[in-house]
């Protein structure tokens, strides 16, 4: 596709703040909270994760789509993201196992992306200006009438979109005849962690994010899990009372990213909306029960509060976050439940937490 042909596009922020670029060749309005994921690979990873689901990503990385898409690296059943912003798209790619390009599977998931944008400048003013909703469009003609649709979506805060990403019937992963089983509440999450289960001799069973404590409880699993996912944690009540019945019955519990907020809530430790969120592969963590560094793969917008964490009783923080000292990982001290605020699948991104499922494996042996 040359340059001059394509059409005009722009990003319309919710403060009024507008940058404008051009359409990769998918016409049409979409909105949702903007974010920005600092990663340098694994776009198809990132527009795959459910956890990202409402959200307009923003790649801070110059060039998205110069590696073409291989179907058997997504981490859900299709595209999540509501919209694309890039300064760079590359209709032309090139990589020996490519099942295709880029622009060809954004038109099959009819996913509005715009490019040619300067993505530094808008990094650079939600980093100021903070998240925010937003809306993108082919559309440009009519500013105000794209404001007007913009007012009308909802705010991530107080947001429930677990139910959006949920499998609707629970199903099986991995071999039946393995020596371990694990139950598996899916509120957005990604075949990566589902990998790295099975890979460690576990059966999983995945059930919806409404499921109860009985419904889980009744295929007598080994241990428990509560998964990532989109949208803010309060909402989420049967997750929670879920969670708490696990806790309470001391069975093995572990939870990511969106699972680790439920295991807070649970336990009376409130959420707080971030001003940007984190959202990359390269976040520092630190391990404070070993002492060590972990380069970590991460993507939320809402964290636990550190102040009620450090105050509970039963409750230890055990990673923190190394740039802004956010609560990166809890233990209960007293049950056999932990969590992490981040991804040790990756997926894309390091490996260095990967030992925390073996620790949950440990932990249900």
């Amino acid at each position: 596709m040359k340059y001059q042909q394509r059409k005009k596009a722009l990003v319309l922020l919710a403060d009024g703040t507008i940058f404008y670029g051009k359409s990769v060749g998918i016409e049409g309005t979409v909105t949702g909270e903007i974010c920005f994921n600092t990663g340098m690979t694994g776009y198809q990873e990132i527009f795959t994760d459910p956890s990202y689901f409402g959200q307009i990503m923003v790649t801070t990385n110059a060039h998205i789509g110069n590696y073409g898409i291989n179907t058997s690296e997504v981490e859900s059943d299709g595209i999540k993201i509501s919209g694309l912003v890039v300064r760079n798209f590359s209709f032309e790619h090139s990589r020996v196992d490519s099942d295709g390009n880029l622009k060809d599977w954004f038109v099959e998931h009819n996913l509005v992306a715009i490019s040619d944008v300067d993505t530094r400048a808008l990094v650079s003013y939600i980093r100021d200006h903070g998240a925010m909703n937003a809306i993108i469009s082919t559309e440009t003609d009519n500013i105000d009438k794209l404001k007007a649709q913009l007012s009308k979506a909802p705010s991530m805060q107080g947001l429930e979109l677990a139910s959006k990403v949920s499998t609707k019937e629970p199903y099986f992963v991995g071999d039946e005849n393995s020596k371990f089983k694990i139950a598996a509440l899916d509120i957005g999450i990604k075949k990566n962690i589902l990998r790295n289960f099975v890979k460690r001799g576990a059966y999983v069973k995945v059930f919806p994010y409404n499921a109860s404590f009985e419904d889980l409880h009744s295929w007598n699993p080994d241990g428990y899990f509560i998964s990532n996912g989109p949208g803010d944690p309060e909402p989420l009540i049967e997750a929670q009372n879920l969670a708490k019945e696990i806790i309470q019955r001391n069975l093995p519990l572990f939870g990511i990213c969106l699972g680790h907020q439920v295991i807070a809530l649970a336990n009376g430790i409130s959420t707080y909306k971030m001003h940007n969120g984190h959202r990359g592969i390269n976040h520092p963590v630190k391990n404070l029960l070993t002492g060590k560094g972990e380069i970590t793969s991460q993507n939320h917008g809402f964290a636990i509060n550190r102040e009620e964490t450090e105050s509970h009783s039963d409750v230890e923080i055990t990673h923190i976050h190394l740039n802004d000292h956010t609560v990166a990982g809890i233990r209960l001290k007293n049950k056999n439940c932990f969590s992490v605020q981040y991804h040790p699948e990756a997926s894309p991104g390091p490996h260095d937490a990967e030992y925390l499922f073996d620790q949950f494996m440990e932990n249900i042996k």
